[in-house]
C-alpha cells in the first residue's frame, strides 16, 4: 500500500522526470513490495529520490575514489574453497563526461614468496567504453578485453550512472520480487548492451539493494559461460548531496568473490587530461583483442623426442603420438582454442584418432577447453578431486556465446586419475601420478619413462633474470612426489614452462630450501 509519505517522494519524483500526474494513478498491476499501485517508472523515481534525486545524480561529472578492496581466487585456489585471497588500494579517477577513467593500483600476491618484491606490484590503467591500455615507463602496451569490460560496467552500471541508464531503458519493467538480507524487494529489469539487468529496490527506504546481470565475462569466468552476478550496495554515506553506497561485495554465480571499500570519494573536481592519454597504437590493440576464445596457434613447436610434440604459448600442449591414436595433453584456455589443438592433433596424424585428452590442474583457464573435448565425446583423464568442478563446468549454460557442448550436448567420458595410471604403450606410453602435496592436490603429473621426461602440471615457473622458482614450494613437491614413485627424470616442463633440466631444477628447489 502506498503511504501518503511515499506518495509524496513519487510524485516529486515524476516531476524531476518530466512525466505527467495522470500516469502517477495508474496501477501498474501486481503486488511490488513498496512500489504497489505505480508503474516501473515512478517506482525508478523513488530510487532516483533517495539517492538525492536526478539533478545531483546527473551533476557528477568526475569522481575520485581511494578504494581498499579484496579478490578471492577462485580459479586457482590450490586447494578450492575457503579460497586463498588477493588485496589492492585503488586510486581510480572517473570522467563520467567524457567516458573515461584512469586506475592505479597497488597490489599484495598471495602466492608469491613471502618477503620478495614479488609479493607487491603496482599498475595503471587508462581506459574507455571500446579501449584500454596498461601504463609503464617503457611505453603503454594494450590492455585485456575484461578491462574494457569493467570500464563500461563502471561508467554505465554502476551506482552513480545505473539508475540514470535504467531511465534511459526503454523496456524498463518490474520482474518478480526478490528476497535479499531477509527482506523482499521490488525487482525493476531492463536490457543494457544485450545484458539483461535487474536492480533490487528496497521496500522501505528505495534504495538500490543490489544489482544483478547475467553475462558472458571476458575474464577467468570465461569457463563458465552465463554467469549470474550480483553486487551488492551498502554502507551508505551523504557525500556531496548524494547518498552513496561505500561498500560494494560482488558475487559470481553464487560465490562471494570481491569486496570493495571506498575510503574516500569526492566529485565534480578537475581532472588532469594527460592522466586519460593512451598510445593510440596500443589503444588499437586492445579494440581487436579476442580475449579466452582465441584460437590455437602452433608457431612456437618444439620436438621433446620422436612423437612427443609441445606447443608453447601462454598455455602449452603436447601432443603425444602412440600406436593406436593421439594421446592431447591439456585442454587450456577455451573450447575455440581446444578445437585448434584437436584439429591440429588429427590433421599432424592422419588415420589415428585422438584417444584420449588429459586435463592436469582444476585452474579454471587450465581446463575450459574441457567442454570442447567432451562435446567431441573425447575420453577425458581427470583428477578425482577435480570430477565435481568440472561436472558443473561442463553443466554450466553458454547461451550467450554458445559453443559445441551448448548446442549438441554430451555425457562426459571421464577417466579418473587416484593414483598410477598408465595410457598406451611403447616408447611414447604415459604414467600419471596425482600429487597430493598441499599445494597440489589438484594437480596430476605426465612421465614418459623411456624417455626419463616429466610433465608437472601447473608448477614450474622459472624466473629469467634471477634462475629462481616462482613458487618454489610447488616444485619442491614435484620433487617429493617423484622421488616417491621412483621416477628418473632428465627433463622437466610444465603448462607455463619448457624444457628444463631435471637437475636445475632441483637446485633451485634446494636453493630455496636454503633461504628458509
Amino acid at each position: 500500500m502506498m503511504t501518503w509519505r511515499n506518495f509524496g517522494r513519487v510524485f516529486a519524483g515524476a516531476l524531476s522526470l518530466g512525466l505527467p500526474w495522470s500516469a502517477l494513478a495508474a496501477p501498474a498491476g501486481g503486488a511490488q513490495p513498496g512500489c504497489d499501485g505505480i508503474d516501473a517508472k515512478h517506482c525508478l523515481a523513488l530510487a532516483i529520490e533517495a539517492m538525492g534525486g536526478r539533478a545531483a545524480l546527473a551533476g557528477i561529472a568526475t569522481e575520485k575514489l581511494d578504494i581498499a578492496d579484496h579478490t578471492l581466487l577462485t580459479e586457482q585456489s590450490y586447494r578450492q574453497a575457503p579460497f586463498i585471497t588477493a588485496y589492492d588500494r585503488v586510486r581510480q579517477s572517473v570522467d563520467f563526461a567524457k567516458s573515461r577513467l584512469s586506475t592505479e593500483s597497488d597490489s599484495l600476491w598471495p602466492e608469491a614468496d613471502p618477503d620478495t618484491a614479488s609479493a607487491t606490484s603496482s599498475s595503471t590503467i587508462v581506459a574507455t567504453p571500446t579501449a584500454a591500455v596498461m601504463r609503464a615507463e617503457s611505453g603503454d602496451t594494450r590492455a585485456s578485453r575484461a578491462t574494457i569490460d569493467e570500464a563500461r560496467a563502471t561508467l554505465e552500471l554502476g551506482p552513480e550512472r545505473l539508475l540514470l541508464t535504467a531511465e534511459a531503458a526503454a523496456d524498463l519493467h518490474f520482474e518478480a520480487p526478490e528476497m535479499l538480507r531477509s527482506t523482499s524487494h521490488t525487482v525493476l529489469a531492463f536490457g543494457w548492451n544485450g545484458t539483461p539487468v535487474k536492480i533490487l529496490i528496497n521496500r522501505f527506504n528505495h534504495l538500490p539493494d543490489a544489482v544483478e546481470t547475467t553475462q558472458s565475462f571476458n575474464d577467468f569466468w570465461f569457463a563458465w559461460g552465463d554467469v549470474a552476478q550480483r553486487i551488492y550496495y551498502d554502507n551508505w554515506k551523504l557525500i556531496g548531496g548524494v547518498v552513496y553506497p561505500t561498500n560494494r561485495i560482488e558475487e559470481r554465480n553464487g560465490i562471494v568473490w570481491s569486496s570493495a571499500q571506498v575510503l574516500g570519494a569526492t566529485f565534480n573536481e578537475a581532472l588532469d587530461d594527460k592522466a586519460f592519454a593512451m598510445d593510440p597504437a596500443a589503444a588499437a590493440a586492445s579494440t581487436q583483442s579476442l580475449g579466452w576464445n582465441r584460437p590455437f596457434d602452433d608457431k612456437k613447436h618444439t620436438q621433446l623426442a620422436p612423437g612427443i610434440d609441445l606447443y608453447q604459448g601462454s598455455w602449452n600442449v603436447t601432443l603425444i603420438k602412440q600406436d593406436d591414436g593421439v594421446v592431447v595433453l591439456e585442454a587450456p584456455i577455451s573450447p575455440k582454442f581446444t578445437e585448434g589443438v584437436l584439429a591440429k592433433a588429427r590433421a599432424d596424424n592422419p588415420g589415428k584418432p585422438v584417444k584420449a585428452v588429459l586435463t592436469t590442474s582444476d585452474s579454471w583457464p587450465h581446463a575450459a577447453g574441457v567442454r570442447q573435448a567432451v562435446a567431441e565425446k573425447l575420453p577425458v583423464y581427470v583428477l578425482d578431486l577435480n570430477q565435481p568442478l568440472l561436472e558443473r563446468m561442463i553443466a554450466a549454460p553458454h547461451r550467450l556465446q554458445p559453443d559445441l557442448l551448448q548446442t549438441a550436448p554430451q555425457r562426459a567420458d571421464w577417466h579418473m586419475v587416484a593414483g598410477k595410471t598408465e595410457i598406451g604403450t611403447g616408447a611414447n606410453r604415459i604414467v600419471l601420478y596425482p600429487l597430493r602435496g598441499a599445494a597440489t592436490e589438484r594437480q596430476y603429473m605426465a612421465y614418459f619413462p623411456e624417455h626419463r621426461l616429466l610433465y608437472a602440471s601447473d608448477t614450474l615457473a622459472i624466473d629469467p633474470d634471477k634462475h629462481s622458482l616462482y613458487d618454489p614450494e610447488l616444485m619442491r613437491e614435484v620433487v617429493q612426489a617423484a622421488t616417491r614413485e621412483g621416477l628418473k627424470v632428465d627433463t622437466v616442463y610444465a603448462m607455463h614452462e619448457g624444457p628444463t633440466a631435471w637437475s636445475e631444477a632441483t637446485r633451485m628447489v634446494t636453493a630455496a630450501e636454503g633461504k628458509s
